[in-house]
């Protein structure tokens, strides 16, 4: 690789200061630290929501004044005044609504925008244990349906919220300068009605988590069926696996249909009651009229009914968006789950590696898993010089791959050291140290891009076609990339699922090769693959490891039998260190790993 390139990827972007931020505090004093930079914003959409929001509380107080014009008839200049008025709010309704839209709208993006992005560098941050204990599908989850319900959440609580809020004040203005007397009766009853009918539809809430039950048994069943329609189909068993999910159609279908019948019975009577407490307003207030006790007029009897009508389900509304408002925050508690996780991998204030040469010293080195009471490696003593390749050998739960882990410095040790050229690893920033690091996994690792995204990742503005041609070629990929419809902008679907196992593996090493590494890492690289991709695969990784130091984990003898020196490892411990020929010649653990395999 003459135009190799020279290892260096640019340092990702700080982490959003919301990662400091969230310290357990109450998910609202979060949500508020989140919002300050849009403070302005928010008054802002406050202010022209309320101007969209008038016509709902200023309708009953011009009606009731056309009505007194009628029939007390006042001078027809105050019709015409009212009507003014009532011209005026809806023409600046559209505008006054597509101005909030924007102003809400920027806000609530950048908000979500921002908890997104601070979820996935946490992620970055996190170690590879606590990806190990926490569920890929789990944290996806929370970057996508926890923000997304705090999204919505706070849409209506804003929508709803602030609708029911200025219908509420605005009423209680009116009434209080009209008619002052009423003023009391409204700040009783109106608060009284809306917790009954709370009451009511709070029935509906072990209903409607049963049906939420079904629904998922069968999401589940569903996934399940999908999942393994290979074997329904070779066992033909079809039947049987639609039984299943029958089955809980049947629970869906009842369960929904109850809390259809319970729904309409609610709705119903709390129809009933609101419209019942309405008439009695009605008829209170004709009568107080009627009688003359009180100065209220014709109009004023209107405006006081249909107000106990707008104020009592703005009521109802605000109490209703106590689950909406509930599972907003339990959503912002969830990601603080993440973004206050103490698992990390710290960097911080450690120094930059600039050059490596690839000499490695472990140093009584051990680890034990967090929850294991038996340690994975003890007291591992090994110097590594550089340029050399070791091969890591031993029978299952060995310690192999937690060497691995160890020295690209996924995990630290719990006791010992690592010094990489001399220097402790605990002292180092391992994400600089990586830049000098490549892996070949046992399964490669691609995405749903194209060969030149997949082969270049992270290098994509710096490498020319020649350099990218010579990674190919030297991985042994070139031969089949050239026959590709696209070349080398071939997309390769998800997971690379459009190439074979040692074409996958091919572009792993030309992605390796392509970086230039002085350390390599391969972990069972050629373990799946058939005979003719292993040869294929075996003479690329020997341009690979040309010049570098190398760390093999692998099964096949010949794999490992070029090394420099084989580390059998037993129990988390060094059994033998040799060469093939001199372990060979020992008689030990190493001659019984290899039963079958010619020497």
């Amino acid at each position: 690789m003459e135009k190799a390139l020279s290892p260096s990827s640019p340092r990702p972007p700080r982490a959003t200061a919301l990662d400091h931020r969230y310290q357990g505090e109450h998910p609202i004093r979060t949500l508020a630290y989140l919002l300050r930079p849009d403070r302005p914003r928010l008054l802002a959409a406050v202010a022209v929501f309320a101007v969209r929001h008038s016509p709902l509380w200023l309708l009953p107080l011009i009606t009731a004044n056309i009505i007194d014009v009628v029939v007390e008839h006042r001078p027809i200049a105050e019709l015409w005044y009212n009507a003014a008025v009532l011209g005026f709010m809806f023409a600046v309704n559209f505008p006054s609504a597509v101005l909030y839209s924007r102003l809400m709208s920027t806000t609530i993006r950048r908000l979500s925008t921002t908890l997104r992005s601070a979820l996935c560098r946490r992620m970055q941050e996190l170690s590879i244990g606590y990806h190990a204990r926490v569920s890929s599908g789990v944290l996806h989850a929370k970057v996508v349906r926890d923000v997304d319900t705090i999204e919505e959440s706070l849409k209506q609580t804003a929508e709803v919220g602030l609708g029911a809020i200025t219908t509420m004040l605005g009423g209680l203005i009116v009434i209080g300068i009209r008619a002052p007397a009423f003023l009391p009766v409204f700040l009783v009853v109106v608060p009284a009605a809306a917790i009954l009918i709370r009451v009511l539809r709070g029935r509906l809430r072990s209903r409607n988590e049963t049906f939420r039950k079904e629904i998922e048994l069968l999401s589940s069943r569903v996934t399940e069926m999908t999942s393994l329609i290979h074997i329904t189909r070779a066992h033909g068993l079809e039947n049987a696996a639609l039984g299943r999910v029958d089955g809980v159609l049947d629970r869906v279908r009842t369960a929904g249909f109850r809390l259809d019948l319970l729904n309409g019975r609610v709705s119903s009577l709390a129809w009933n009651v609101l419209n019942a407490l309405g008439v009695c307003c009605l008829i209170g207030a004709a009568l107080v009229a009627y009688y003359g006790w009180l100065p209220v007029t014709a109009g004023d009897v209107v405006m006081l009914s249909t107000f106990f009508t707008t104020m009592t389900a703005a009521t109802t509304a605000l109490m209703g968006l106590a689950p909406t408002m509930t599972r907003g925050l339990e959503s912002v508690r969830s990601i603080g789950e993440v973004l206050q996780a103490p698992d990390l991998e710290s960097n911080d204030g450690k120094r930059e590696v600039a050059a490596v040469t690839g000499a490695f010293e472990f140093r009584r080195v051990d680890f034990t898993y967090e929850g294991s009471d038996e340690p994975s490696v003890t007291e591992l003593d090994l110097t590594v010089r550089p340029g050399e390749t070791i091969a890591l050998v031993g029978p299952s739960g060995a310690g192999k791959s937690t060497v691995l882990n160890l020295l690209i410095g996924f995990i630290r040790p719990t006791g010992g050291s690592i010094l990489l050229d001399g220097v402790d690893t605990a002292d180092l920033d391992l994400r600089s140290y990586r830049r000098f690091l490549s892996v070949v996994p046992q399964e490669s690792m691609l995405f749903a891009g194209t060969i030149r995204e997949n082969v270049a990742y992270g290098l994509a503005d710096e490498v020319d076609e020649e350099t990218l041609r010579s990674a190919l070629e030297a991985a042994n990929a070139w031969e089949f990339v050239s026959r590709m419809p696209d070349g080398v902008d071939t997309v390769v679907g998800q997971h690379g699922a459009r190439l074979s196992g040692g074409q996958r593996q091919r572009l792993a090493i030309a992605r390796a090769l392509i970086r230039d590494p002085r350390v390599l890492v391969l972990d069972e690289a050629t373990s799946a693959l058939d005979g003719r991709s292993e040869a294929l695969v075996q003479e690329a990784l020997g341009r690979l490891m040309r010049g570098r130091t190398v760390f093999v984990v692998a099964h096949r003898l010949s794999t490992i039998r070029d090394a420099d020196r084989i580390v059998v490892m037993e129990g988390g411990r060094v059994r033998e260190i040799g060469t093939h020929e001199e372990l060979l010649a020992l008689d030990g653990l190493y001659r019984q790993l290899q039963p079958g395999q010619a020497a």
